[in-house]
């Protein structure tokens, strides 16, 4: 890539894309944000933003002048619009955001499938160099289950199956190997599963969120039935029904793990520990 040609990354106040265009830009990399409105704080200053949004085409050219590469969020039914207009503006390769269900294949999470599904394929139809990361487990999941509110407030979590097992990856482990994708050759055509370093149960990560507030918290265990009532009012029906199957199919069973993230960056995942001393703030009154 000719080293004027901008890396846009789409969703760039998302969590994994705020990291990616951290990262990108403390390397020194070209970078331009990609937002849906207006530029969030959490964007360094310094970086070029640009409104974005893969839903609504006309954001789309002006996005991509003079773009080289591209981090690409899967958005359902607008991953092919955007890679016609990438093809056109000469991007030479896209990073695109997945996952790991499109290789797992639970039934429960089918519909999160069928969108990354529709978005690789969309990709690869472009004739675009692309790489694919497909991690299974974001840590910052939790953030959306109401944990942080339930903790600030109650000193507890009322959630269903407590020793359901994640991989719990970091986002900025995330956005490092895309950060290698967009800048080290040889990683075209390729598809990796990232995982963190450990396969840990919901208690578990409780316990550890538990030190690091430096309080005791509780898990109380629900029901799946309460559970999706509770759920209900948090997130949107499709999400629900695909988490709670997962959580209900990985009670007691050990996740699938990768060591993608360290062979790629050079350094292990962080923990979910590390997570959460990240993310402390979040659940502090």
């Amino acid at each position: 890539m000719s080293t004027d040609r901008k890396i846009l990354v789409t969703g760039a106040a998302g969590q994994v894309g705020r990291e990616v265009v951290k990262q990108l830009h403390a390397q020194g990399a070209p970078v331009r944000a990609g937002v849906r409105s207006s530029p969030p704080s959490a964007v360094p200053g310094g970086v070029e933003t640009v409104p974005v949004d893969l839903t609504r085409p006309a954001t789309l050219e002006a996005a991509l002048d003079g773009v080289g590469k591209v981090f690409l969020y899967a958005v359902p039914g607008g991953t092919e619009t955007f890679v016609r207009a990438a093809r056109e503006a000469g991007v030479e390769q896209v990073v695109l955001l997945s996952s790991h269900t499109v290789v797992a294949g639970f039934p429960e999470q089918q519909a999160i499938t069928a969108m990354h599904v529709e978005a690789e394929e969309a990709v690869q139809a472009s004739g675009i160099p692309y790489t694919f990361l497909r991690p299974a487990n974001f840590a910052t999941n939790i953030l959306m289950w109401g944990w942080p509110e339930s903790i600030r407030a109650q000193g507890a979590i009322r959630f269903p199956y407590p020793e359901s097992h994640s991989d719990a990856i970091h986002e900025a482990d995330v956005a490092a190997v895309a950060a290698v994708a967009l800048t080290q050759p040889g990683h075209e055509g390729r598809a990796y599963f990232v995982s963190g370093p450990e396969s840990i149960t919901q208690r578990r990560q409780l316990e550890a969120l538990s030190r690091v507030l430096g309080r005791p918290l509780e898990f109380v265990e629900l029901s799946e039935e309460k559970a999706r009532a509770e759920l209900a009012d948090i997130i949107p029906e499709w999400v629900r029904d695909s988490v709670v199957g997962y959580w209900a199919r990985s009670d007691g069973r050990p996740t699938e793990l990768s060591d993608e993230v360290e062979r790629l960056t050079g350094r292990p995942p962080r923990t979910f520990e590390e997570w959460a001393a990240d993310h402390a703030a979040d659940f502090r009154e």
